[in-house]
């Protein structure tokens, strides 16, 4: 695929705030992990909420302030990425961007990913919807009915688009961002065993054992696989096989990866979407950028040269800036702060 093309797509629709990354810092694995280094101090402090779901399971939620509080403003969600959570540099530092804009956030935590292990053998895949269209109904019906728009970041950005394209006009938010999506998983999968690229497999396959160690302690039998076959995976494809597949009903991985894409529910998407790319994704492949027809005309599509997985560090080495803080609470400012 001509990785050149969709820049003219970005030309045609919001053109305002492009990124440019620090000079000397425009290396993807750099821009990828500088977020790390730079919001290492989790400065804003979540107020925890458990919600119960109807299966008997739990996902927790990390507001920026008391929602009880805070039900007259206009809300935005984060869906975190694989192995993500409120800790997580992209999302803590949202959410203090959030609040700051006036608006009530909030991370709703897959499962597993909260506070304690959850109490069933499923948990959370890239195109598991479920939980997130429940939580977007209680959200309303508990609180009421004000804008609302939701943030996914990687795996996440695939279970919002997932999300919003197999809702269409039915679909709760007034807008969504999707940042750094995985959106045809497959050939993403594939990328993570080449190169330097093999380093964030090894990371993410390494908090994945560690989140089903901790759920076979919590819950002795659980699981079918022994612990010692869980030590001897060494690719997330075999994991996805393994464990991800057969826990959600699909046949292998391949399955799984083909079943849960985003990028053929685009087309349905009927609210405002913002999908921002960047072309040096050390976690992508040209597969996730779509083709004009892939889109409805309810997206934006944002595909800049630099800024790595889900990194986007601009401003220079005195004053870093962090892209993503500005960039998305601009783009959904007319969709929340609406007054009619």
């Amino acid at each position: 695929m001509d990785q050149t093309r969709p820049d003219n797509m970005n030309s045609c629709r919001h053109t305002e705030a492009q990124f440019t990354p620090i000079a000397q810092l425009k290396n993807p694995h750099l821009q990828t992990l500088l977020p790390r280094i730079l919001r290492r101090i989790v400065r804003i402090k979540p107020c925890w909420q458990r919600l119960e779901l109807p299966d008997g399971d739990f996902v927790d939620l990390a507001w920026s302030e008391d929602p009880q509080q805070a039900q007259e403003k206009p809300r935005a969600v984060i869906f975190h990425g694989l192995e993500g959570s409120v800790n997580s540099p992209y999302a803590h530092g949202l959410l203090s961007a959030l609040k700051k804009q006036g608006w009530l956030g909030v991370v709703m935590h897959f499962r597993g990913c909260g506070q304690s292990p959850n109490r069933q053998l499923q948990s959370y895949h890239s195109g598991d919807t479920g939980d997130a269209a429940y939580f977007l109904q209680w959200l309303q019906d508990t609180y009421g009915q004000v804008p609302t728009a939701a943030i996914g970041f990687s795996l996440g950005g695939n279970v919002l688009a997932c999300l919003m394209g197999s809702q269409g006009s039915d679909c709760l938010l007034d807008a969504g961002v999707v940042v750094s999506a995985p959106l045809m998983m497959e050939p993403c999968s594939a990328k993570l065993e080449q190169g330097f690229s093999r380093f964030y497999q090894f990371y993410l396959l390494s908090q994945l054992k560690k989140s089903v160690r901790r759920k076979m302690k919590a819950y002795p039998g659980l699981f079918r696989i022994t612990r010692k076959q869980l030590d001897s995976i060494r690719r997330l494809r075999d994991f996805d096989d393994q464990i991800t597949s057969k826990i959600h009903g699909f046949t292998d991985a391949t399955d799984y990866y083909r079943r849960a894409s985003g990028m053929p529910l685009l087309s349905g998407v009927e609210k405002p979407l913002l999908i921002i790319h960047a072309q040096d994704d050390p976690f992508m492949v040209p597969d996730v950028i779509p083709n004009p027809e892939h889109l409805s005309s309810s997206i934006t599509y944002q595909l800049t040269r630099y800024g790595g997985h889900v990194g986007f560090v601009g401003g220079s080495l005195a004053r870093p800036v962090m892209w993503l803080e500005q960039r998305i609470p601009q783009w959904l400012s007319p969709y929340l702060d609406k007054t009619s």
